[in-house]
């Protein structure tokens, strides 16, 4: 068929109306900008959480790998004033926090129970050693026995 066939007849192609393929398209691009919505507001929730709790005395790393003490806030010029060592300050702008870093809380009773009440736990126990009573030449027996099968 021919376009002046078409034409001489007085029938419009069969393209009117919408086919099922279009639908799908309409939907699938629906779902896109519903997703970009989403991740959006996700992302806008996250960075006001990170805000609130940009506050002195937190510790926080920032985009370029500094890691500080917050010392001051200046909310107005939106600036940070860390401490990355005694003594020194640093400014920076208060969106190049990359991760407000928590403190790490452990219980009192695992502390307690890794730290020695003395010395002595520190040192050898020399009792054990003396157990085994070896003379000189078993000693330089059984270290030649072992160096020969390292051989």
């Amino acid at each position: 068929m021919t376009l002046s066939s078409i034409l001489a007849e007085g029938t419009a192609p069969a393209s009117g109306g919408f086919q099922p393929m279009n639908y799908i398209l309409f939907a699938l691009f629906g779902v896109v900008i519903f997703m970009m919505f989403r991740k959006q507001k996700k992302t806008k929730a996250a960075a006001q959480e990170k805000q609130a709790k940009l506050a002195p005395g937190v510790d926080i790393m920032t985009n370029f790998g500094l890691f500080g003490h917050v010392v001051g806030v200046d909310a107005e010029n939106n600036k940070l004033h860390l401490e990355i060592s005694p003594g020194v300050t640093v400014a920076v702008h208060s969106q190049t926090v990359a991760k407000i870093i928590e403190p790490e809380t452990a219980p009192m009773d695992d502390v307690n129970a890794s730290i020695p009440d003395d010395v002595s736990s520190l040192t050898l126990d020399l009792e054990k050693r003396d157990a085994s009573t070896e003379s000189a030449e078993e000693t330089l027996a059984r270290l030649n026995k072992d160096n020969s099968k390292d051989n």
